[in-house]
Parts: C-alpha cells; sequence; structure tokens
C-alpha cells in the first residue's frame, strides 16, 4: 500500500512545528527547560536564536517547512521501494 506524500507532509510538518513550538514555549515558562534542544534547532535553522515568542514562531516555521519536506521525502521514497519490491 503507498503512502501519500501530501498526508505524510502535513502530518510532519503539524507534528515537528508543534514540538518545536510546545518545547519554545515551555522553555519562556521554565528558562532550563529544553535549552540543548534549542540550541541544536538555533544551530540548525539560520535565523532562529532561543529567546522569545517571536522567534518561537520563527523556529515553528522553519520546523513546519523541514516537516513538510522531510515527510514527503520519506513518501517518495517509501513509494519507490514499494514499487520496486512488488515489481519483482
Amino acid at each position: 500500500m503507498k503512502v501519500s506524500p501530501k498526508a505524510l507532509a502535513i502530518t510532519s510538518a503539524l507534528i515537528w512545528g508543534g514540538c518545536v513550538f510546545v518545547v519554545a514555549v515551555l522553555h519562556r515558562i521554565w528558562p532550563s527547560y529544553g535549552v540543548d534542544f534549542l540550541n541544536l534547532i538555533a544551530s540548525i535553522y539560520p535565523g532562529y536564536h532561543v529567546g522569545g515568542l517571536r522567534e518561537a514562531m520563527v523556529g515553528t516555521l522553519y520546523a513546519l517547512l523541514d516537516g513538510a519536506v522531510g515527510g514527503a521525502l520519506v513518501a517518495w521514497v517509501y513509494n519507490g521501494v514499494l514499487g520496486r519490491t512488488e515489481a519483482a
């Protein structure tokens, strides 16, 4: 059974974007929460810095885009491998 690239892209984007947003908001409430995770995110996404809500939104937008592209690529590769194994 093939995987819908659009569905997996949307799902991955929402999950990854939601994770980054939740950790960033919890970091605003408890400053010691998720510091290492957010520093890792800051090292990957240009323009994102650990800080306030504006920075949380920037990180969330990057994560949404990253999750969508990653999910679509995973579905594309999965469907490609599935197609080769069904033909064999």
